[in-house]
C-alpha cells in the first residue's frame, strides 16, 4: 500500500522540484505535529494567515454552528445570507468610514483581480502603477502588477497599460498622472523581504494620488489584522486607500478574501454590464462565520497590544555575525543574512529541531518571522536560541 508521501507525489500537482515534505496529523494554537508526534513551532503562519493559531476555539465553534445551517447556497451578492452581512458589518465598523462596501471573493489574487476591473471601470482609466518587489498574487491578472520578471517572463503577454517604480523614490512619483486607473502598493512588502515604505513616501504617494485622480489600492493582504502592531498597516503611515486588499487571516484559516472600495466606487460593477464581477464560492458561509469569529477574537483578546514588546523581544535576542538587518514591523520580520546556502542550512535545522521557518519568494537570503500573534515570551526564547544555535552550525 503506497503511502501518503507517495500518494502526494503521484497525484498531487507539485509547484517546486523539492517540496518540504513535511507530514502534519493535526494543529493547535503555535503547534504543528507530525503523525508520529513530533511537535513544531510554527514561525510561518501558513504564511500569516494563522493570526490567532492554528484551530482558535471560538473559530472552530463558528464553523461547526454554520455548517449546521447551511453551506454553499447559490452565487455570491444574490441571496441574503447571515454570515456575510454580519462579517462586512463588522469589517466597515474597524475600517475607515470612506470603506464602507465589501466584497467577498475567494482568496487574495481574487481580490486584486477584482480590484483591477473596479479601479478601471470606475476611472475608465487603462495605465496601472504597480511597484519593483512587489506581490500581489499569482492569477494573470495579479501576475501583471507583480515586481519580479523571473516569475513572469514565462507567462506573457500579460496585461498592457502597466508601469512600475520604485519604493521611496519621490521622483518617480510624477509618473502618476491623469491617465493612471491606479496605483496598487503592499502596505508593507512581503515578498520582497519585508520591506517598510517610509512615513513621508507614503504620504506624497497618498496626495499625489489625489491631485491627479487616481485610485490608490493598497494591499493588506498579509500585513493586516494585527500582524505589524496596528489593525492595518496603513494605520503606521497616517493614510487612508481609496481600495483596501484583504485575505489571509481574513478568515480565522478558512479560505476567504475581499477588497473594500466606498459605495459610490464598488457601485460601478452593477450595470454596464450587468454583474460585472461574479464569484461562485466567494464569501462562502463558513468562511465568512470563521472570520468574523477570528475578527472578534482578535479584538476581544487584544492580541494587538503586545505585538510591538515581542517585536522588540526579537530584536533584543536575535544578534549573531551573520545576521546583517532584522527588517520589518510588529510579527512580520525578517532576518537578512545575505546569503541563500545560509539560509537553507539554518531553516533545516530548525525543522529538524522542531521549528518551522521559511524565507521569501523574491528575496532567498532571509528568513522570515511570523508566527501567531498569541505567541509568548517562553516561545520566543526558545525559538530565538535554537535560531542561534543554528546560525552558529551553519
Amino acid at each position: 500500500m503506497l503511502s501518503t508521501k507517495q500518494l502526494f507525489l503521484l497525484n498531487t500537482a507539485q509547484t517546486s522540484t523539492s517540496p518540504k515534505l513535511l507530514e502534519i496529523e493535526r494543529a493547535e494554537g503555535l503547534y504543528l505535529y507530525s503523525p508520529d508526534g513530533k511537535r513544531y513551532l510554527d514561525f510561518v503562519s501558513g504564511f500569516a494567515v494563522s493570526n490567532l493559531g492554528h484551530r482558535h476555539p471560538k473559530v472552530v465553534e463558528a464553523i461547526k454552528k454554520q455548517v449546521d445551517s447551511y453551506l454553499h447556497l447559490t452565487v455570491y451578492g444574490e441571496y441574503i445570507q447571515a454570515p456575510q452581512v454580519q462579517f462586512a458589518q463588522k469589517l466597515v465598523s474597524v475600517l475607515p468610514s470612506s470603506l464602507n462596501s465589501v466584497y467577498f471573493v475567494n482568496s487574495g489574487a481574487e481580490a486584486t483581480e477584482g480590484a483591477l476591473k473596479l479601479v478601471k471601470r470606475f476611472t475608465n482609466r487603462s495605465e496601472i502603477i504597480a511597484f519593483n518587489g512587489s506581490y500581489h498574487g499569482s492569477t494573470h491578472g495579479a501576475l501583471s502588477v507583480m515586481g519580479n520578471e523571473e516569475y513572469k517572463q514565462s507567462y506573457r503577454p500579460l496585461l498592457p497599460d502597466i508601469r512600475f517604480i520604485h519604493v521611496n523614490q519621490h521622483e518617480q512619483l510624477a509618473h502618476i498622472s491623469s491617465k493612471t486607473a491606479a496605483v496598487i502598493i503592499e502596505s508593507i512588502q512581503g515578498e520582497a523581504g519585508i520591506r517598510v515604505p517610509d512615513k513621508a513616501y507614503m504620504q506624497a504617494l497618498r496626495k499625489r494620488c489625489t491631485e491627479t485622480g487616481t485610485l490608490l489600492i493598497l494591499d493588506e493582504i498579509q500585513a493586516g489584522f494585527g500582524r505589524t502592531g496596528k489593525l492595518f498597516a496603513f494605520e503606521h503611515f497616517g493614510i487612508v486607500p481609496d481600495v483596501v486588499l484583504l485575505a489571509k487571516s481574513l478568515g480565522g484559516g478558512m479560505p476567504i478574501g475581499a477588497f473594500v472600495a466606498g459605495k459610490a466606487v464598488m457601485d460601478v460593477l452593477k450595470e454596464n454590464p450587468i454583474l460585472g464581477h461574479i464569484t461562485t464560492f466567494g464569501g462562502h458561509p463558513v468562511s465568512c462565520a470563521a472570520g468574523l469569529a477570528s475578527l472578534t477574537a482578535l479584538l476581544e483578546e487584544n492580541l494587538i497590544a503586545g505585538v510591538a514588546a515581542k517585536e522588540a523581544l526579537f530584536r533584543k535576542l536575535l544578534v549573531h555575525p551573520n545576521i546583517k538587518e532584522i527588517r520589518g514591523k510588529g510579527l512580520m520580520l525578517c532576518i537578512e543574512v545575505g546569503d541563500f546556502e545560509l539560509v537553507h542550512k539554518v531553516a533545516s535545522y530548525c525543522q529538524e529541531h522542531g521549528l518551522i521557518i521559511d524565507w521569501f519568494l523574491h528575496c532567498n537570503t532571509a528568513l522570515r518571522i511570523a508566527p501567531p500573534l498569541s505567541i509568548g515570551d517562553e516561545e520566543i526564547e526558545e525559538a530565538c536560541a535554537l535560531l542561534l544555535e543554528a546560525l552558529d552550525k551553519a
